[in-house]
């Protein structure tokens, strides 16, 4: 059950076996929902080498990411949903200041494969750490090497470059590339840890910026003008360098035993529009409907996974440190609250279905505050979605509990007809289990837990007494 740590705990602790520890390669995309991948039915776009992945593995259709780039990305790295890790909003780290994320107050997905003897690499996007500050934030997450953008550092104009002449941080510092193009450097620099780490087994974590805007032409398309063209370029260039990764693990045989996963952090930008399977779909960065969290999530890895799958299983961001953990045959500390639960077993064909019987998303938005404590969410509880196979419950940002509405995603995928009075019995008792999901949940949410450093002159301001100002 969603609601239940210990459960999920015992599935992360009992990990499955597997003949060989195998190598992951993670691959996070940027800002992109299905409505511009083809293997998911998206019409304006082709990727074929995606197209050719999940062909090759498991396309999964209910997978939940949260709606924008931070609680995403820190619930993959921790296990753990918003509400109890405290980043429940977008917090830019390197421009805002103030708070961080923090390796003493945190689990890390990259510590946890290192510590079950695996070489670890970052490449791409971060954020939620100022390189400025905490050089060497990245190894004590866990990695033993990266390449990051740094995210646009207040007070430092090249650092707002993440493609073209990328600013970039590694072990020897952080400086401009001139004349190169981001994704280039960090798929070169990630393969490069690869081969030198081929004896071993390695987690390969890369976090691409693309297509995040600034749009921008590519090297394959140096000359396109205009959002949606650009757009389409940078998608159609993240689809090349999965096709450059995956035959570059070839010629180094590291293929065959290499689970890769291709996934994005939310929805496209609301600015855009495709077309998927015939209607058309803004995009829904920063909204709890479909189009924003239902993510691309595709599984390959030849011989260790089933191939041709369209899976309906249930996951979300949480499940990946355990499943990961899992498949390292690593053990999470039992005294960590992990919300995730492991869909090893599922992936590795060793069960029909995965462990889950709901799933959860919620966050997003710029809406944190500076108190004289810290950083602070600005609502006691923020609203969130809850599904289960076809059902999905809207909780409101209320205590006592309130409900928004109910929609049938089988039947209503632009979410629009509100069943939440319905006395259907079908529907009645599907809606009793999603929010008896929900009256499980803490009543209020943790803010970010971090340790206090030194002021920055870039730190926003404190604007709000402590707890006083929530909603």
């Amino acid at each position: 059950m969603l609601s239940s740590t210990v459960n999920a705990q015992d599935s992360a602790n009992k990990a499955t076996t597997t003949p060989n520890k195998p190598n992951i390669l993670f691959i996070l995309a940027d800002d992109l929902g299905k409505e511009w991948i083809s293997a998911y039915g998206a019409e304006d776009i082709s990727t074929p080498n995606i197209d050719e992945l999940a062909n090759q593995g498991i396309r999964f259709d209910n997978v939940w990411s949260h709606p924008q780039c931070t609680p995403s990305r820190v619930s993959l790295i921790t296990g753990q949903y918003p509400y109890r890790n405290g980043w429940v909003n977008h917090w830019d780290a390197p421009r805002w200041g103030q708070g961080y994320l923090d390796w003493q107050q945190n689990q890390s997905v990259a510590r946890v494969m290192k510590d079950a003897g695996y070489a670890t690499a970052a490449a791409g996007k971060w954020q939620v750490n100022d390189f400025r500050i905490e050089p060497e934030a990245m190894t004590k997450h866990g990695f033993d090497d990266y390449a990051m953008w740094t995210g646009h550092e207040t007070g430092v104009p090249a650092s707002a470059e993440r493609y073209w002449d990328p600013y970039i941080h590694t072990k020897k510092g952080s400086k401009t590339y001139k004349g190169e193009f981001g994704e280039d450097i960090f798929s070169e620099f990630l393969l490069s840890f690869i081969e030198k780490n081929k004896e071993q087994p390695w987690f390969a974590y890369f976090a691409m910026n693309l297509p995040h805007a600034p749009y921008t032409t590519t090297p394959h398309k140096t000359k396109v003008d205009g959002k949606l063209n650009k757009h389409k370029a940078m998608v159609e260039y993240a689809d090349f360098i999965l096709a450059k990764m995956i035959s570059r693990l070839e010629e180094m045989g590291e293929r065959e035993n290499t689970i890769i996963i291709w996934t994005t952090d939310n929805g496209t930008n609301k600015s855009l529009v495709g077309t998927l399977n015939g209607r058309k779909v803004r995009g829904g960065k920063q909204k709890t409907t479909e189009n924003g969290i239902n993510s691309p999530f595709i599984i390959s890895s030849p011989g260790l996974v089933p191939t041709g799958v369209v899976s309906d299983t249930l996951v979300d961001f949480t499940d990946i440190l355990p499943t990961f953990a899992d498949l390292a045959g690593a053990n999470i500390p039992a005294d960590y609250k992990l919300d995730g639960q492991s869909f090893a077993p599922y992936i590795l064909n060793a069960k029909q279905d995965g462990s889950r019987s709901s799933i959860l998303a919620m966050g997003g938005m710029n809406e944190a505050e500076v108190s004289e404590v810290g950083i602070e969410n600005k609502f006691v509880f923020r609203d969130r979605v809850i599904r289960d196979k076809r059902y999905k419950l809207f909780v409101n940002a209320t205590q006592p509990l309130s409900y928004e509405k109910l929609v049938d995603l089988q039947t209503d995928p632009e979410e629009k007809i509100n069943l939440i009075d319905s006395k259907d019995p079908q529907i009645v008792a599907a809606k009793a289990a999603l929010i008896k999901v929900a009256q499980a949940q803490p009543k209020r949410d943790n803010d970010p837990k971090y340790r206090k450093r030194q002021a920055l002159s870039w730190d926003k301001p404190v604007t709000v007494k402590s707890q006083e100002w929530k909603h």
